[in-house]
């Protein structure tokens, strides 16, 4: 997520006038080389980078400044060109530079005649002004509030003031209020204006699908064709969104159980989904009391390790069979029984991704925080985090109370601004994408982006499970996605999607 400004939005106004004192002109992007990449990866030579200066503060455009790192693929036949397609891959705080040279390798040439493919590194993120919290340890079960094995949370409290008192006396503490999502959605409406564009097409993914909610609220008559995919639900952002994904977690889980139960002669975790999920739990327990040491190291797999990696790995189909290999490493690194193919496995999922030069560690978490603690109050009281987070793991063991427990923003400051009322008013130009098994953002979550879309979007509901539709082997909603973006051709009604069969 990105910074927080000050712009009034006005409940019940579509769109947002720009604040007195705003540049009458677009400010230019420059377009040239892009920065270096890490060791090992590759782009698009066709892909050109630049960047575009925007006020840190909105409501002071004559103030301080960031940079925003933008790039491009043009259309590859300019006779045919409609005009730009931004891309944002969520997150938050997920940089979207390299996504033109990615989606350039999936999208049809339909969409690749008609399109400029936009990626940017959203305010605060990747090349884009960076920021920090100052965090050494920026582990996902640490960014994922787990519970004690015995249900505390009195860790994870002490956790979240900590993490929440790092941010607010780290060296981007001023920088850091100004990371959210209205903040960035406006930095994208300056990115339209920069390149001399009337209205923009977009794809956001999982928080991008909330980062092009609130862009076509506050923007609606420059928004053009808009698809969103995996959404987030603009009415339960963020703490009543991360509620949702206990029953996320229990609608996807069973997919993983049954494959791992088809496969028991090689997992051996049972030989029906009961029976997987039943031995899941009884290893995620074991190891919550008593962590599973990693050979030839300091580090153990911990019960939150283990669920944050099958939170992560559920997200993709493809990612099952890996998912099902770490539990079997796990049960056998607690019997201190570890085979050379568990060592394989550990040496995947503890991979270090490349390191972007200039870029804080902390990066990613330091805007996930900004932004899900800037965007909107959290609840303040540790008791009600006490009550929920007990309720939450009785009701759904899967998830083990995570969902409901305490996150640093019940100590961060208020944020500067109202959550932008995401608004149904507008032109039919919306497409929904949202899968039926979908942890990270749930079914629920995607009926929330439905009705606040209202009459301006259209939805298809797929029967699959993972975060991502487009792409994913259903021809049903990839000749939806493809018509959308190449022709402006919506179906008429809302519609389903069959799932697809392996």
């Amino acid at each position: 997520m990105a910074v927080t400004l000050v712009l009034m939005v006005v409940m019940g106004c579509a769109a947002e006038s720009p604040p007195k004192g705003t540049p009458a002109g677009p400010r230019e992007i420059v377009w040239g080389t892009c920065p270096a990449l890490p060791e090992g990866a590759t782009r698009d030579p066709r892909q050109t980078c630049g960047t575009l200066q925007v006020p840190l503060d909105p409501h002071h455009p004559d103030g301080p400044t960031l940079e925003i790192a933008v790039s491009r693929i043009t259309a590859v036949h300019p006779t045919s060109r409609r005009g730009v397609l931004l891309l944002n891959p969520g997150g938050p705080g997920l940089g979207g530079l390299e996504l033109p040279s990615l989606s350039a390798t999936v999208l049809p040439s339909a969409v690749l005649d008609t399109y400029d493919l936009i990626g940017f590194d959203p305010r605060g993120v990747g090349h884009s002004s960076p920021v920090t919290c100052g965090l050494t340890d920026v582990s996902l079960v640490n960014l994922f509030p787990y519970p004690a094995a015995d249900g505390s949370i009195d860790a994870n409290v002490a956790l979240a003031r900590e993490t929440a008192a790092r941010c607010a006396a780290s060296s981007s503490r001023d920088v850091l209020p100004f990371i959210t999502t209205a903040n960035t959605a406006r930095d994208m409406d300056m990115i339209r204006q920069a390149l001399g564009e009337e209205k923009v097409s977009y794809w956001g993914q999982s928080y991008g699908t909330y980062l092009g909610a609130v862009y076509a609220s506050l923007f609606p008559e420059h928004t053009d064709r808009m698809v969103l995919e995996g959404n987030v639900d603009p009415a339960s952002v963020w703490s009543g969104f991360t509620g949702m994904w206990s029953e996320g977690m229990d609608s996807r889980f069973p997919d993983a159980a049954r494959y791992a139960a088809t496969h028991d002669d090689r997992f051996h975790f049972g030989t029906t989904p009961e029976e997987v999920t039943a031995a899941y739990l009884a290893l995620a327990n074991r190891i919550d009391a008593a962590p599973a040491p990693i050979p030839g190291t300091d580090a153990a797999i911990t019960g939150g390790l283990l669920r944050t990696l099958t939170y992560t790995l559920l997200e993709r189909d493809d990612q099952l069979p890996l998912l099902v290999q770490v539990w079997r490493t796990t049960a056998h690194l607690a019997d201190g029984t570890p085979t050379e193919e568990d060592a394989a496995v550990l040496q995947m999922i503890f991979a270090q991704g490349p390191v972007e030069a200039g870029v804080p560690g902390d990066n990613q978490t330091a805007v996930f925080l900004a932004l899900t603690c800037g965007d909107a109050s959290w609840p303040t009281d540790v008791e009600h985090y006490r009550t929920a987070t007990a309720a939450d793991r009785a009701d759904h063991p899967l998830s083990a109370g995570m969902p409901s427990n305490i996150w640093p923003c019940a100590f961060w400051k208020a944020p500067r601004e109202p959550a932008v009322p995401v608004s149904g008013q507008g032109s039919r130009n919306i497409l929904l994408l949202q899968n039926r098994r979908d942890n990270a953002t749930p079914w629920e979550s995607g009926l929330g982006m439905r009705k606040a879309m209202g009459a301006r979007a259209v939805w298809v509901g797929v029967e699959a499970g993972g975060h991502y539709a487009y792409g994913q082997g259903s021809a049903c909603v990839d000749d939806v996605f493809n018509a959308f973006l190449a022709n402006g051709t919506l179906p008429q009604d809302d519609m389903y999607c069959a799932s697809v069969e392996e």
